[in-house]
């Protein structure tokens, strides 16, 4: 049986194609539940990480992130939804 695992990209473009501002939106978003780690390096969470998507700058999240930390993940969504960003779903099979 395969399985699926889906993520959410979500966009620094509005809805209308116009670039979002303040261009840092994701890394503030990322950062919130990101933690340092012994190296003294920042390291993302797995639910919630900033990346380049289709040469665009994107924040991918995990669906995990609704049942790990429902809050964050509403408060993403709602955030995305107030400022129009464009938003896919991406899932890959794992075995």
């Amino acid at each position: 049986m395969v399985k699926q695992e889906c993520r959410l990209v979500i966009e620094s473009v509005s809805e209308d194609g116009r670039k979002f501002r303040p261009s840092d939106w994701i890394e503030r978003i990322s950062t919130a539940l990101a933690s340092f780690g012994p190296d003294h390096r920042i390291h993302y969470s797995k639910t919630a990480q900033p990346r380049i998507v289709n040469g665009e700058k994107c924040l991918v999240v995990d669906k995990a992130l609704h049942e790990k930390d429902p809050a964050a993940f509403e408060y993403i969504l709602n955030f995305a939804r107030a400022n129009r960003l464009k938003i896919h779903e991406e899932c890959t099979d794992i075995p």
